[in-house]
């Protein structure tokens, strides 16, 4: 793994049949893959199902923010 101290790269991602970029470091982009092959997912249902679940929530954050907090909460690593 390189240095997780990179800014965040962009990444345009289709949700719902609409395309949305979301910013995320390479660091969490490496964790969302590595999150969406656990799940036998594609990395554009899991960004869908962590969405829904941000939206669902009393305050939700932004979507790079609720993927990250997810990922974190999951306990996220990278293999």
């Amino acid at each position: 793994m390189a240095t997780p101290y990179h800014p965040p790269v962009k990444r345009s991602v289709e949700i719902a049949g609409h395309k949305t970029s979301i910013s995320l470091e390479p660091l969490f982009w490496d964790m969302l893959r590595y999150a969406a092959e656990e799940e036998g997912l594609p990395i554009s249902a899991l960004v869908a199902r962590i969405d829904a679940e941000r939206i669902a929530a009393e305050n939700p954050p932004g979507l790079a923010g609720a993927i990250r907090l997810w990922l974190v909460a999951r306990g996220g690593e990278v293999q």
